[in-house]
């Protein structure tokens, strides 16, 4: 009877979480069109996109405990390899059947690694298998040789900072610095009228990305995340070898954020080297630590809240705004270190009348 009863409260719990995602989605597919703007719904598509990254920085970070500060490559390259398809959308009738940035600089004939990407499965397909390869092949490298830590991190900069300068070099490849824009036709219809699909489409896979994270962190493999983060020697002392999970999640984290990356771009309709600076993989760890690490829901609502408020502060203060968000990161940091989810331990831990030297007494007497 004892172990029955959790998993019975598990299985309600878990249909329960699910209602309340399904309700959500609705909410957001049926009802915020008509509230919001094109303009705040087109936000709003881009913010979501973001919270898919988000959720594997969580899942890296929050769970296991390795702070990825180059998360920004992954997501960037998600955008370009969706961009490369997206730019081979040419009309059979045009003068040039390469892109017109290739035409500026020269280049007479389309290298030969974009030529698979005139296939639309191959781009998905690339879309997820690439960045995942290349997470787990870089994860290996890091994790067989027990880096962790602060050093995790510094490896993870520089890797940032290899992959910036290469795609910002190469201008007859991916247009350099300026990056890959102006997207035209997807499928053969015009990009600009599929919006509100991709806007529903980075809804269903947020909701799938939010499920895999879910099911990846709980059982007897979330336990061993957990454990990783918390203590890895004394795993190891156990008999588990933590470079196979950590490889495999870091690996998973790499393929949600480039799937996060691809519906980004497809919804601001471009894609640059500046996805892949420094300073905003920093930005995805601020959304999650804003929201709440190792909750998963706290990756989404971060990355919602820091984005919309950093978007109404730009707005209303142009000049100032940047003291706005500097002050919002010093106050999650100094007092609420467990984010937004926090408030709730907060609220559950308010100091309560102690009864216990009345009750000792009364039992003395009895």
């Amino acid at each position: 009877m004892k172990t029955t009863v959790p998993k019975q409260f598990n299985r309600k719990s878990l249909v329960l979480e699910a209602g309340i995602a399904v309700a959500i989605a609705l909410v957001l597919i049926l009802i915020l069109p008509w509230i919001l703007t094109d303009f705040r719904l087109s936000l709003l598509g881009r913010f979501l996109a973001l919270s898919i990254a988000a959720l594997g920085i969580d899942l890296i970070w929050g769970y296991t405990g390795l702070l990825s500060l180059g998360h920004g490559v992954f997501f960037a390259l998600g955008g370009y390899l969706l961009a490369m398809y997206l730019k081979l959308q040419i009309p059979a009738d045009a003068s040039s059947q390469l892109p017109e940035f290739m035409n500026l600089y020269g280049v007479t004939e389309l290298p030969g690694f974009w030529q698979p990407f005139h296939s639309f499965e191959f781009t998905i397909l690339a879309i997820v298998l690439i960045p995942t390869i290349i997470g787990g092949l870089l994860g290996y490298l890091v994790f067989r040789n027990r880096i962790r830590g602060v050093y995790f991190s510094i490896m993870t900069q520089a890797a940032t900072v290899v992959f910036f300068n290469f795609f910002n070099g190469q201008q007859k490849l991916f247009n350099g610095t300026n990056g890959l824009t102006d997207f035209k036709t997807i499928l053969g219809a015009d990009v600009g009228t599929y919006q509100y699909t991709f806007y529903i489409l980075t809804i269903i896979a947020l909701m799938l990305a939010y499920a895999l994270c879910r099911w990846l962190t709980s059982g007897s493999f979330g336990n061993l995340l957990i454990a990783i983060r918390d203590d890895e020697n004394r795993l190891r002392f156990s008999g588990y070898n933590p470079t196979g999970f950590k490889v495999v999640v870091f690996a998973i984290s790499a393929a949600l954020a480039a799937i996060g990356g691809a519906l980004y771009t497809i919804q601001t309709g471009r894609v640059s080297p500046q996805l892949m600076d420094i300073g905003f993989s920093i930005e995805m760890v601020i959304w999650v630590a804003a929201g709440g690490r190792a909750t998963l829901i706290g990756a989404i609502l971060g990355t919602l809240l820091v984005n919309f408020a950093k978007s109404l502060l730009s707005e209303q203060f142009p000049d100032i705004w940047l003291f706005f968000q500097g002050a919002l990161f010093l106050l999650v940091v100094t007092v609420l270190p467990d984010g937004v989810i926090g408030l709730k331990k907060i609220w559950r831990s308010r100091p309560q009348q102690l009864k216990t030297y009345p009750e000792l007494e009364e039992v003395q007497g009895d």
